[in-house]
C-alpha cells in the first residue's frame, strides 16, 4: 500500500506539472494579436488547445487524487481522524471531476476535434471513441454514485466547506448496495484509465503517430 502511495504522489506530480506546462504554453508567447492568444487556446483540427490541454491533465491529477485518497483510508483503523479526512477528501475531489467535467464537455462541444490519425484503423478509432465514452460516463457517474451513498447514509454532504443538499432521503437499507456499485464502478475505472494511458502510450512509441503528441503543451517556439 505504501508503494501503492508513492505511485499515486508521482503520478499526481507529473499530472501538475503537465496541467502548468499547457497553462503556460499558452502564455509564455506574448503576442501582438489576440486572435493568436485565442487561436492557443482553441482546438484545431491538427491538435488540442492550450485549454483543452490543461483540462484534460488537471482532470487526471484530480482522478489521482481521488483514487488515492480511498485507496489510503487502509492504513488507517476506522473512526480515526485521518481516514475520515481520507474518506472527505475523496468525496471533494470526485465532485470537483464531475465540475470539471463539465467545463471540458463545454470547450470539446465549443470547437472542432483533432481528426484521428490518418494511419488508424476503423477498428482502432471505434474502440478510442467507447473509451472516451465511458469515461465520461464514469466521470459524471461516480460522482452522483457517490452522492447518493452519502444521502441515503444520512451523512453530512461538505463540497470545500459547503454544505450540499441530499440528493434523497436517508434509506440506510439502500446505502450499502449503492456503495458496493460505486466500488465496483470505481475498480472498472481503473481499467478504463489504464486502457486509455496504454492506448496512448502505443500510438507514441509503437505506431509513432502524434495521438499523444497533441494532447502535450506545445514547445516554446513551436
Amino acid at each position: 500500500m505504501l508503494a501503492d502511495a508513492g505511485l499515486y504522489l508521482s503520478a499526481a506530480g507529473l499530472a501538475h506539472a503537465g496541467a502548468g506546462a499547457a497553462v503556460a504554453s499558452s502564455v509564455s508567447r506574448p503576442s501582438g494579436d489576440p486572435d493568436d492568444v485565442i487561436m492557443n487556446l482553441r482546438n484545431t483540427a491538427e491538435r488540442y488547445g492550450a485549454l483543452a490541454i490543461a483540462l484534460h491533465w488537471l482532470m487526471l491529477a484530480l482522478l489521482i487524487g481521488v483514487y488515492a485518497a480511498i485507496d489510503l483510508t487502509d492504513l488507517y483503523p476506522k473512526g480515526s481522524a485521518a481516514r475520515e479526512a481520507l474518506k472527505a477528501w475523496h468525496f471533494t475531489l470526485g465532485l470537483s471531476v464531475f465540475v470539471l467535467v463539465a467545463l471540458r464537455l463545454v470547450v470539446r462541444w465549443s470547437g472542432p476535434v483533432p481528426e484521428p490519425a490518418a494511419s488508424m484503423p476503423r477498428w482502432q478509432q471505434r474502440t478510442a471513441n467507447l473509451i472516451h465514452l465511458a469515461l465520461y460516463v464514469l466521470m459524471i457517474g461516480m460522482p452522483l454514485l457517490g452522492w447518493l451513498v452519502l444521502s441515503a447514509a444520512g451523512e453530512p454532504i461538505r463540497f470545500f466547506g459547503i454544505e450540499l443538499p441530499a440528493l434523497m432521503a436517508a434509506n440506510k437499507a439502500l446505502a450499502e448496495p449503492l456503495h458496493e456499485i460505486h466500488e465496483t464502478v470505481g475498480t472498472i475505472g481503473y481499467f478504463l484509465i489504464g486502457v486509455h494511458a496504454l492506448g496512448a502510450l502505443l500510438h507514441h512509441y509503437v505506431m509513432r503517430d502524434d495521438t499523444l503528441v497533441r494532447m502535450l503543451p506545445r514547445r516554446p517556439g513551436a
